[in-house]
């Protein structure tokens, strides 16, 4: 069955993934973004019929309502993403991440599904070799981490909605993003040959921009039985550090040196590894590997530098 979808921020690094996917699977999709990285990531959906695409401002009511009042699913993905560039601009951090999610609900019937990105940075530092699952208390240590832990909060209270915690993303897509951790550390790699690393034994767990944008296409699929709920999304055999990560990046990128400094810290503190059994239990499996990404990461870098594709 296919479906009027409203996806916010649609045209950044998820959204340019997604929407030709939703696309593709016949479903009506309409955009809303401010475009304030001046990206034409959208435009080969130009031409689709099913397309549409507006420029404007998630915090503005009068934008927003008439758009909400015809979707019959809404994709939040606006957002100013990531520490740094919500420590840049808390105002529109806050408005943009939060503020404008709760504006939206109070708009929507109780008939309108959601399917909401967050991070799983909200479980901040986690506990040696302890897995975090969803019961996991939250304990978000910046302020992106905060406000995207109270907007799902909000979300789960919706009658029809669900919520995926993402890892760390990486691979390429038309709105890059060079600042995320794998795609960094590769561009370095291919770049400069070398990186330097602060606390290198700090964990995570990643994800492949193509598997996150098939999580919202499996979650539609299956939402009456997934809904009401947080999902972890991310590969089950990527729970690595910075210096593990350092060193399947150099088996793909000869000459690769990788050391960790003596002095000075990431100011980024987040220490966790994750369980993606529930998401995995409701069927879906990633489908690219980190090794996957690496390889594709190494070709895109041929073609693009930094400097254009970065969210700070």
């Amino acid at each position: 069955m296919s479906d009027h979808i409203l996806v916010t921020g649609g045209a950044g690094y998820i959204g340019s993934v997604l929407v030709p996917m939703l696309l593709g699977e016949g479903h009506r999709v309409t955009v809303i973004d401010s475009f304030m990285w001046k990206q034409n990531s959208l435009a080969a959906c130009c031409a689709n019929p099913n397309f549409a695409v507006i420029n404007g401002d998630v915090r503005s009511e009068a934008t927003m309502k008439p758009l909400l009042a015809k979707a019959d699913v809404i994709i939040p993905l606006a957002a100013l993403v990531g520490a740094p560039l919500c420590n840049k601009d808390p105002i529109a951090a806050t408005t943009t991440n939060k503020d404008a999610i709760a504006d939206m609900l109070k708009w929507l019937s109780p008939q309108q599904r959601v399917l909401m990105p967050v991070t799983n940075s909200g479980y901040g530092v986690g506990e040696a070799d302890r897995f975090c699952t969803e019961e996991t208390p939250l304990r978000p240590i910046s302020r992106y981490g905060v406000d995207k832990v109270e907007a799902e909060r909000m979300i789960l209270e919706h009658e029809n909605a669900l919520s995926f915690r993402l890892a760390t993303v990486f691979g390429f897509a038309p709105r890059m993003r060079v600042d995320l951790l794998v795609n960094d550390f590769v561009h370095r790699a291919v770049t400069d040959r070398f990186v330097v690393l602060f606390e290198a034994h700090f964990k995570r767990n990643f994800i492949h921009i193509q598997d996150v944008a098939r999580v919202f296409v499996h979650g539609l699929r299956h939402f009456e039985a997934m809904r009401g709920r947080p999902y972890n999304v991310g590969l089950s055999d990527a729970n690595l550090s910075k210096a593990e990560l350092c060193a399947k990046i150099a088996e793909h990128v000869p000459g690769f040196v990788y050391m960790e400094a003596p002095i000075g810290e990431d100011p980024d503190k987040r220490d966790y590894i994750v369980s993606n059994a529930r998401i995995e239990g409701t069927g879906y499996q990633p489908s690219l590997s980190l090794d996957d990404g690496i390889e594709e990461l190494i070709k895109g870098f041929a073609m693009i530098r930094n400097s254009l594709y970065t969210n700070v």
